[in-house]
């Protein structure tokens, strides 16, 4: 089972990369990470209980965009450099 999503997984993202959809996606992914990290810093300014719940929630979607960002900056440091 581990060995099928891993090859799908691959395909999917050879896939993607043989499109060109990569810096798509990339400009996709560095938007939400925007828009989450303004909203997580606006709900977490007005100080309401609700407000704070609301700013915990928001950095389970900032963390994988941030690991993501790193990645895509990442990569295109290594273009730049080869």
């Amino acid at each position: 089972m581990i060995s099928t999503v891993t090859i799908t997984t691959i395909t999917t993202i050879s896939t993607i990369a043989a499109l060109g959809l990569t810096a798509t996606i990339s400009i996709a992914a560095a938007i939400a990470l925007i828009v989450f990290l303004t909203s997580r810093e606006l709900a977490s300014a007005s100080g309401g209980s609700t407000s704070m719940r609301v700013g915990r929630y928001l950095s389970v979607g900032i963390i994988p965009l941030l690991m993501a960002f790193a990645a895509f900056v990442g990569v295109r440091i290594a273009e730049v450099l080869a």
